[in-house]
């Protein structure tokens, strides 16, 4: 499933959760790093206006689709990809990392949500080896010398996973940069994964995502903050349930379209 603007081209490249097993674990039989990131709504608006971000996200390795409007419209477009939340992702890479005697480090939020994410990872993940716990300043340049100070961190500690819950596009930008530095650690960006393991946030009920609404939820605990988030995302869904059509009925590959956003 491939998403354009007038200046990026994203292509979620790992379809479902079997791919995404069989990337990392070959991955780290191989000691080879990776960045993954987490495409939502919310990052395609943000896209359109950020050059970085752009810059960010066409180096990333592994591209999953987080949220329900995505893979939507990857069905509408013939090229249907599953569902793949990066909060979902962090017992199961933990999983896989434990299983090929990989070292885990959690970065981002605050030094008490890390010890407690740290705390259930490893009752959750028995054998689990998480040998860093991150929590960067306010200040933290994803790109800067306060960046370079944790892959110091990551390098000292032998990291060779590392969830990123910097909120984007921080973590993005993060995982590009360390990516150029340290070559054989995985980068995971999972937003507020971690979070959600601390119980500094709670996340939607089962039901509730069950029926895809766990967006409404979001936005009824943090109005101020999300309603004109959500706002932004709903107001390009137009835009890209044309892309969709666009992919599900054209007889070659599809070039960026020349609109402008």
């Amino acid at each position: 499933m491939r998403f354009w603007g007038e200046a990026f081209h994203v292509t979620v490249n790992v379809p479902n959760w079997a791919a995404l097993e069989r990337q990392v674990s070959g991955r780290m039989r191989a000691r080879e790093g990776f960045s993954l990131a987490t495409v939502n709504l919310d990052h395609l608006v943000k896209l359109r206006s950020d050059e970085k971000f752009r810059d960010a996200y066409a180096v990333h390795d592994l591209i999953i689709a987080d949220g329900n409007p995505i893979v939507w419209m990857s069905k509408l477009a013939s090229h249907p990809v599953c569902l793949i939340p990066g909060s979902d992702a962090i017992l199961p890479l933990s999983h896989i990392a434990t299983k090929h005697r990989r070292r885990i480090a959690l970065v981002g939020s605050t030094e008490n949500t890390l010890r407690k994410s740290k705390a259930f990872l490893e009752a959750k993940v028995p054998g689990a080896h998480i040998v860093a716990t991150i929590a960067p300043p306010m200040s933290f340049d994803p790109t800067g010398e306060s960046a370079d100070e944790i892959i110091d961190m990551l390098k000292t500690k032998k990291a060779d996973i590392a969830f990123l819950a910097l909120g984007a596009p921080k973590q993005e930008l993060f995982s590009a940069y360390a990516r150029t530095k340290l070559r054989s650690v995985g980068f995971v960006s999972v937003g507020a994964g971690l979070d959600f393991f601390a119980g500094s946030q709670v996340r939607a009920p089962i039901w509730v995502r069950a029926i895809c609404m766990e967006w409404l939820w979001r936005a009824s605990s943090q109005p101020v903050r999300l309603i004109p988030r959500y706002a932004k995302c709903f107001s390009i869904l137009p835009t890209e349930i044309a892309h969709a059509l666009r992919l599900r009925f054209s007889d070659r590959p599809i070039s960026p379209a020349p609109e402008s956003f």
